[in-house]
């Protein structure tokens, strides 16, 4: 095997720059903000009556985002057996881009008291969004040789970061001129926009990454299959003591990771009270400083090794959270925490893409030579949405709770310790292994 074109490596990161757009504009900026803003318009506080009981609203919006990845990880298995056995990735991801876009463009309707059109079309894009990855993943090991992979991992994340970018300056520039608009026709039409992005660019990699072949003729029970796929990589994984132990460190700072980046607006927004449009360009600029921070951390890898630079920033993120929980307090006793948030976003910026780039590729090195690699991408990408869920849960449940979000920031820090310790228990195994 060899790595394939430059035409097609370019196309299959293509699906970065077209659904990227979702992660950054509904679940980064632009959404969070809204979803907290209408609903407490609509309601008259941030309180929220629903299925008998009063959620907070940003906590709610946790929840929501929550258990849409929870279903999509419960079906990953099925949906994998699938595509391997039938050799059709590529209609499974496209199936799912399709409702993933479908779910942003009907975000245009929400307008904060018909809260289920919200929650229903914000599960659909989220589960459109992590049921698409899937897929989207399992082709890297079938278009790039091991020594290819961070390259080719991290071109995905650069284009990602470009095409969002593009389509957040686009969203700012519509809430800008439509500001003094009393039915946020600027962020609707943004929501409308991003949904035929996504699915539009999403054409250039249907059309020119080639399609896995059929690897079984037998029919068979895909829902029992699917299960037994995932048991038996789980089987499989156990086996090899060093895999094992980068999921289980992957697992946990994972919950880490995306619980900062998915809440970090409503950080911002609710408890900073910075402004929108000051939150919109920190949100751009760390984008921008993410593009050299993926290159960087892969140049890095391929001079001390993927997990040694995981480990380094893994500390980076513990203090990342201290350095917000700090900021929160400087903000409860009077100061004006602006400049400080800038500074943490650039921080964020600087391993938020390295740090998922170098896991997927380090998971693409570590996992053994087989045409079963949808099965194989599917066992990675439940690990980490189910620690998504968890996190995000975690997140929200905490900050009810207690009152203060600051205290779900600081409670991070512990599944990112968790996750250091059994990264250096890898490399241990690792180190041990090439002697």
């Amino acid at each position: 095997m060899q790595t394939a074109s430059k035409k097609v490596i370019n196309a299959w990161a293509m699906y970065d720059w077209a659904n990227s757009t979702y992660n950054l504009v509904i679940t980064t900026t632009f959404f969070p903000i809204y979803f907290t803003s209408v609903t407490k318009h609509a309601f008259g506080s941030e309180i929220i009556p629903l299925l008998g009981r009063k959620f907070v609203n940003s906590s709610l919006y946790d929840y929501t985002l929550a258990a849409a990845y929870f279903i999509i990880a419960m079906c990953y298995p099925v949906l994998t057996s699938i595509a391997d056995t039938r050799g059709n990735k590529k209609n499974f991801m496209r199936f799912f881009c399709y409702m993933g876009a479908i779910g942003c463009s009907a975000l245009f309707f929400f307008k904060g008291n018909n809260i289920w059109l919200g929650i229903i079309a914000f599960m659909m894009a989220a589960g459109g969004y992590v049921g698409s990855l899937v897929f989207y993943n399992a082709f890297l090991p079938e278009i790039a040789v091991p020594e290819d992979q961070d390259r080719v991992s991290a071109r995905g994340f650069s284009f990602g970061y470009i095409g969002s970018v593009i389509m957040q300056l686009i969203g700012f520039v519509l809430v800008l001129l439509l500001a003094d608009d009393p039915n946020y026709l600027g962020p609707r039409i943004t929501f409308l926009l991003v949904g035929i992005w996504w699915a539009g660019f999403a054409q250039i990699t249907f059309s020119r990454v080639p399609e896995t072949k059929r690897i079984s003729t037998q029919k068979s029970n895909v829902f029992k299959d699917g299960f037994v796929a995932v048991k038996q990589v789980f089987n499989e994984v156990k086996k090899m003591p060093v895999l094992k132990r980068f999921l289980r460190g992957f697992f946990f700072y994972s919950m880490g990771v995306q619980t900062v980046m998915l809440a970090a607006t409503l950080f911002g927004s609710k408890l900073l009270q910075l402004a929108d449009t000051k939150l919109i360009i920190t949100v751009v600029a760390i984008q921008l400083v993410a593009i050299p921070g993926a290159i960087l951390m892969s140049r890095l890898s391929m001079k001390y090794g993927n997990i040694k630079v995981l480990m380094g920033v893994i500390i980076f993120w513990i203090l990342i959270c201290v350095a917000a929980y700090y900021t929160a307090n400087y903000k409860l006793n009077g100061g004006d925490p602006e400049y400080l948030f800038y500074a943490l976003s650039i921080a964020v910026g600087l391993v938020m893409g390295g740090i998922q780039s170098l896991s997927r590729s380090t998971y693409s090195k570590l996992m053994p030579e087989t045409e079963d690699t949808a099965s194989y991408f599917s066992y990675y990408d439940l690990t980490e949405k189910i620690a998504i869920v968890i996190g995000m849960f975690a997140f929200g449940y905490i900050e009810e709770l207690t009152g203060n979000m600051q205290n779900s920031v600081l409670s991070l820090i512990v599944f990112f310790v968790i996750g250091f310790l059994w990264l250096y228990t890898a490399l241990k195994k690792q180190n041990l292994s090439h002697r």
